[in-house]
């Protein structure tokens, strides 16, 4: 019986150290997430700043469009290559 005890507080005492590496593992996977989300709300903004451009003939914020998918296109590649370092 004590044997049990003992296995029972052995796992008690290990859980905090297992639930504070899962929560740290959800919070970097989030963090890449955001990496991701934030990079595609670039490329759409990019594509709207493009659009505008053309259709008002503006080739200055057509350019600007451009960079911003640019911009946007390297921040989730980054946020790949981040997901593919803790893989």
């Amino acid at each position: 019986m004590s044997s049990t005890i003992e296995s029972l507080q052995k796992k008690r005492n290990d859980q905090p150290h297992s639930m504070f590496a899962a929560r740290r593992i959800r919070l970097e996977r989030d963090i890449m997430d955001k990496e991701h989300v934030k990079g595609e709300a670039k490329k759409v903004e990019g594509n709207i700043k493009e659009a505008a451009g053309k259709a008002t003939d503006d080739k200055s914020l057509e350019a600007e469009g451009k960079v911003e998918q640019a911009e946007g296109e390297a921040r989730r590649k980054a946020g790949d290559v981040k997901d593919a370092v803790d893989n």
